[in-house]
């Protein structure tokens, strides 16, 4: 486990991300003792809109910043955010090929209450390597390292653009925007099903 790569762990994490498990072939441990970083993917993802990227974020309860250990930082449910998040979801991808063969599946964790946002993203991102048919063995760090062999835990900020690009497919609202990469998962899941693996 010593040599394997870290990565952070994203909610509907961006296309970039599972490009790059795939370079590590899927080999890879989860940060979880790393102190939580404000304005990642760790608890926000970009979806397509009717007027271009949409972000959607998971709050957390005020404190759960710096100084946080990401394994520790609670979500906020001070406003009704998994409805919202859902609505917008619905909203944006209702007419998409795939919505309806993901929607009860996706549907579920924003239904239930959970009090982590590790462990929300951990539920997810698991639901998500099964739909992409990649191996869900998940492993996780024991320990905060500084120093590791293959790190990512500072890359793939939403401000950072991508190395490898992904490959244009069809979007919903590609009538009226050009064609948006490095969006969460869900959009190359909902807009392309079974055949999204093939564009990272």
């Amino acid at each position: 486990m010593q040599n394997l790569a870290i990565f952070p762990l994203f909610y509907l994490p961006p296309v970039s991300y599972f490009t790059r498990l795939k370079e590590n072939n899927f080999e890879f441990v989860l940060e979880k003792f790393e102190h939580f970083p404000k304005q990642t993917y760790r608890n926000r993802a970009s979806i397509a809109s009717p007027n271009g990227t949409l972000d959607l974020a998971v709050p957390v309860v005020k404190g759960s910043k710096i100084h946080t250990v990401y394994k520790d930082v609670k979500i906020s449910d001070e406003t009704r955010w998994q409805r919202l998040h859902w609505l917008s979801l619905q909203t944006c991808y209702r007419s998409s090929a795939y919505f309806e063969f993901y929607e009860d599946g996706l549907a579920s964790f924003y239904e239930k209450k959970y009090d982590f946002l590790f462990d929300f993203n951990v539920a997810l991102f698991s639901w998500l390597l099964k739909q992409l048919k990649m191996p869900a063995d998940l492993k996780f760090t024991e320990s905060f390292e500084l120093e590791v062999p293959v790190d990512y835990r500072n890359t793939m900020g939403k401000k950072e653009v991508p190395k490898v690009q992904t490959k244009p497919y069809f979007q919903v609202f590609s009538d009226r925007n050009e064609f948006i990469p490095n969006l969460s998962i869900v959009d190359l899941l909902f807009n392309q099903g079974p055949q999204a693996k093939n564009y990272f």
